[in-house]
C-alpha cells in the first residue's frame, strides 16, 4: 500500500550555510494501519516457523555459548563489512588472539567494539532491563569507544545534521531529522516498542523499529550497526529468541541494493507492506542458515571429537585442547595452554597429535609464538564473511 510520505520535511541551515530539506519521520503506529494480505502473511509465517525451528536446533548443542562465542563475531564481522570495513572473521580472531591481522587494525578494532556492544547489550536484556533510548545509547558508547569513530560522540545524541550518502547535505541521498528533533523522534519510538498507544507483534515490531531507527540516524557515526543491533536485541527481548542466534546481516550485504531501495520507499511512499515482505524473508533465510551451520558445526566437532577419543591414553589432554579450540578457532599455544589449564609441554604434544590427526593447522610457519586454527569448524562459520570490495 502507498500511503504517501511517512514524514515531514523541514527546512534547516546546515554548518556550510546551504539550505537542505531534513527528514522528519511520523511517530507509530503507521497510518492508515498495515494491510497483511494472504501473501504477506504467509511470508511473516514461514519466518516465525524458522525462527521456532533456530530455537529448537540449539538443544543440538553440548554448550550453546561455545556457539554463540564464535556466531556473535560472524554477526560483528558481516555488520562491520556493511559499512566498509575489509575485516574477516579470521583477522578478528587474530586480533583477539594478540596476533597481527591482515588488515588495518582500526578495521579490526572496529569489529571488536561491535561484539562487545552486542554483548553488552543481550547482557542487560537478560537482567531485565527494557530496550530504551538508554541502552540504545549505551550499547553505541562502547560501540564507538576506540578505533574509528571515537571522536563521535560515543553514547551521545548528535548535536548537528548528519545526512547519508554524497559529500554534504546539500548533495546526499537522505537526510535525517534536525539535531533538535532527534530525542523526541526518539522517545516517541521508544513508547511505541513499550506498546504505546498499542500492542505490535514482535516480528512487525522488530522490522519497523529498525527503519524508524535508521531514519531518525541519532548519532554521528555507528547508526547502521546499532539499528541492526536493534532487531536481535528486541526478538530477544520479545521472547521470540530465547538465545542471539538470528541476524540479518549477511542477508542485508547479500541484497543491500534492494535493502537500501525499501527504506526510501517506505520513507518516500509509505510502502511498509514491501518492507515488511522483504524483512520477512531475512529473517526466514538467516534462521534457516543458522540452523544449517548450527547442524554442521556439530557434526564436524562430533566426528573430530570422536577421532580424538580414538587416542585413548593421551586422549585426556587432546580432547581438552581441541575443546578450547572449538571455543576460539585460532588461538596461540599460550592461550589455548592457559584456557585448557594444561603445561605449555601438554599443551605443544596435543597441538601436535591434533596436527597429526589432520584437525589443527599451524599458520604461522615460525617456530616460536605460533598460531593453530581448527580450520574445518573455522572455514564452516566464515561462510558469507568474504570482505566486500
Amino acid at each position: 500500500m502507498r500511503r504517501g510520505s511517512t514524514g515531514r520535511y523541514l527546512t534547516v541551515s546546515t554548518a556550510g550555510g546551504e539550505s537542505v530539506k531534513a527528514f522528519v519521520p511520523a511517530p507509530f503506529p503507521p497510518k492508515p494501519p498495515l494491510a497483511v494480505d494472504p501473501a504477506l502473511r504467509e511470508r511473516l509465517d514461514s519466518a516465525l516457523l524458522a525462527i521456532g525451528r533456530l530455537d529448537s536446533v540449539t538443544a543440538l548443542l553440548p554448550d550453546t555459548r561455545l556457539f554463540l562465542y564464535m556466531y556473535v563475531r560472524k554477526e560483528a564481522v558481516l555488520s562491520s563489512q556493511i559499512e566498509g570495513t575489509q575485516s574477516s572473521l579470521s583477522d578478528l580472531l587474530l586480533f583477539e588472539a594478540d596476533e597481527l591481522p591482515a588488515v588495518p587494525l582500526d578495521d579490526v578494532a572496529e569489529v571488536s567494539n561491535y561484539v562487545a556492544a552486542m554483548e553488552h547489550g543481550l547482557a542487560r536484556i537478560r537482567s531485565g532491563f527494557p530496550v530504551s533510548t538508554r541502552l540504545i545509547r549505551e550499547i553505541h558508547r562502547v560501540l564507538m569507544k576506540r578505533g574509528r569513530g571515537s571522536d563521535k560522540q560515543p553514547g551521545e545524541l548528535r548535536r548537528s545534521q548528519n545526512w547519508i550518502g554524497g559529500t554534504r547535505p546539500g548533495n546526499a541521498i537522505f537526510v535525517p531529522p534536525p539535531a533538535e528533533q532527534v530525542g523526541e523522534a526518539l522517545g516517541a519510538l521508544e513508547k511505541w516498542i513499550h506498546d504505546q498507544p498499542e500492542r505490535t507483534p514482535p516480528l512487525v515490531k522488530a522490522a519497523l523499529a529498525h527503519v524508524q531507527f535508521e531514519t531518525i540516524h541519532p548519532f554521528l557515526d555507528g547508526n547502521g550497526r546499532v539499528g541492526r543491533l536493534l532487531v536481535t536485541l528486541l526478538l530477544c527481548s520479545e521472547g521470540l529468541l530465547s538465545e542471539p542466534l538470528l541476524y540479518i546481516s549477511l542477508y542485508l550485504k547479500q541484497h543491500r541494493s534492494r535493502y537500501y531501495e525499501l527504506l526510501d520507499s517506505v520513507r518516500r511512499d509509505g510502502d511498509w507492506e514491501q518492507w515488511l515482505g522483504f524483512f520477512a524473508d531475512a529473517v526466514a533465510s538467516s534462521a534457516s542458515s543458522a540452523v544449517d551451520t548450527v547442524r554442521r558445526l556439530v557434526r564436524c566437532a562430533e566426528a573430530d571429537r570422536a577421532t580424538v577419543q580414538t587416542l585413548h591414553r593421551t586422549a585426556g589432554t587432546a580432547l581438552r585442547v581441541f575443546d578450547e579450540l572449538r571455543q576460539r578457532p585460532i588461538a596461540s599455544a599460550t592461550l589455548v595452554a592457559a584456557l585448557s589449564g594444561v603445561s605449555m609441554p601438554s599443551a605443544n604434544s596435543a597441538l601436535a597429535t591434533l596436527i597429526q590427526l589432520g584437525i589443527v593447522r599451524e599458520i604461522t610457519g615460525r617456530r616460536r609464538g605460533r598460531v593453530f586454527t581448527y580450520a574445518k569448524y573455522l572455514e564452516i562459520l566464515s561462510e558469507g564473511t568474504e570482505p566486500l570490495h
